[in-house]
């Protein structure tokens, strides 16, 4: 009589991991269009599960073909949403560094992140003071191998004189993103995909391609506003603006360079 009280651990699971999967798509969705969509959705579902109580035959057939499309309607709407939600997956779980042969072949040598983070730090403020508008993405465990394919590949030492060069304003480059990769320039002149949340109506093109470059990889992205030299610092789909130079300091530091190994030796 009491049976369908009866829970199993696996249908807590069961639970908690639907919960987790809405949550993320909810996060994803969420301040889009696509929100919006899914509500007006969910409204047809709930208008076509009374018509069908009330036996009221026409309407329930009408809809009802309209859900029976609907997967592959959806799937056709949310064609970007869905793409975007696996390259979240994909990039913030990282499950392809355990099919990776980088973990097998590992040396213990560390990628010294923090090298370039002072000469990085004087160009954003030399920027900030100067009013040049810039974005930088700087790669972490996601490659980025498809945004730099769409700029000029550079492959060059990190360095102030070069990086006022690609943003002067008179340059070529100086509308697309930058991108660093261990530590050197790998490209300019990129082009990154705009957020569809909606945003601050004080961000322009280059807060919302920041916003939407962090959104489907793990890559820390810098802004510099033209209009007011405010410097901001992206990552995971959240933005920090008027960072000072010592903030600025201590987050790159913070997100970069590698905290030591247990029982690693620090210089």
């Amino acid at each position: 009589m009491l049976d369908f009280l009866s829970l199993r651990i696996y249908d807590i699971l069961d639970i908690l991991l639907v919960a987790f999967l809405i949550f993320l798509i909810y996060r994803l969705i969420k301040g889009t269009v696509a929100f919006n969509i899914v509500v007006g959705f969910l409204l047809v579902y709930l208008v076509y599960v009374i018509v069908r109580a009330l036996h009221m035959e026409l309407l329930t057939t009408i809809i009802g073909q309209f859900i029976g499309v609907g997967v592959l309607a959806l799937i056709i709407i949310f064609h970007p949403e869905i793409r975007r939600f696996l390259l979240y997956i994909g990039s913030h779980y990282q499950i392809n560094r355990f099919l990776s042969l980088e973990k097998l072949l590992y040396t213990g040598k560390e990628n010294a992140g923090g090298a370039y983070i002072s000469e990085l730090v004087d160009t954003l403020l030399y920027f900030s003071r100067t009013l040049t508008g810039a974005i930088i993405v700087i790669a972490r465990r996601s490659e980025l191998v498809e945004q730099i394919s769409t700029g000029d590949i550079i492959d060059a030492r990190l360095s102030q004189p070069l990086l006022k060069t690609i943003f002067f304003k008179n340059s070529a480059l100086h509308d697309g993103a930058v991108i660093i990769s261990e530590g050197r320039i790998a490209a300019a002149g990129c082009i990154l995909p705009l957020t569809h949340k909606e945003v601050d109506k004080s961000m322009g093109l280059r807060h919302r391609a920041a916003i939407g470059i962090s959104e489907t990889t793990d890559a820390i992205v810098l802004v510099v506003s033209e209009e007011t030299g405010h410097i901001s610092l992206v990552e995971g789909g959240n933005i920090e603006r008027h960072l000072s130079m010592e903030k600025l300091t201590e987050l790159l530091f913070q997100k970069l360079v590698p905290a030591p190994q247990a029982g690693q030796k620090t210089v």
